[in-house]
């Protein structure tokens, strides 16, 4: 299995899915973190810089294909936080998005996943057009 970290910064995780300038990816077997990789996130509207969060935006609706695509060979994804569409979006791909509100690295939550104690809350699922 793949699980997928929402990063700013290739270290820390992102507080919002979307806004994410890349995923820490890693190879997960026999509980056990593998292989780690980098994706850089060009796909998602706020990552180029396209949003606003005065009411308006640059564009029409967000559209999830790109960045589901980057993303599906992965099992889970790991955010602080994330718009309901996107939520959904990855749960209509078999991803599971877990949003949790503890300051780890990416290394130190995926770790935590699969060792069972990352909690996944509903608090850091917005209601944003996302």
């Amino acid at each position: 299995m793949k699980i997928a970290v929402a990063t700013i910064d290739g270290v820390s995780v992102s507080q919002h899915f979307g806004q994410s300038k890349g995923f820490v990816v890693f190879d997960a077997e026999g509980g056990t973190l593998g292989a780690r990789e980098y994706r850089t996130n060009n796909h998602t509207p706020h990552a180029q810089g396209l949003c606003n969060h005065d009411g308006e935006q640059q564009h029409e609706a967000h559209s999830h294909g790109s960045i589901l695509e980057l993303l599906q060979d992965c099992g889970v994804v790991l955010c602080g936080g994330m718009g309901a569409g996107a939520a959904q979006a990855l749960r209509s791909q078999g991803i599971e998005p877990i949003i949790f509100a503890t300051p780890f690295s990416a290394d130190e939550a995926a770790a935590a996943y699969l060792k069972g104690t990352l909690t996944s809350s509903q608090t850091g699922l917005c209601n944003c057009h996302h």
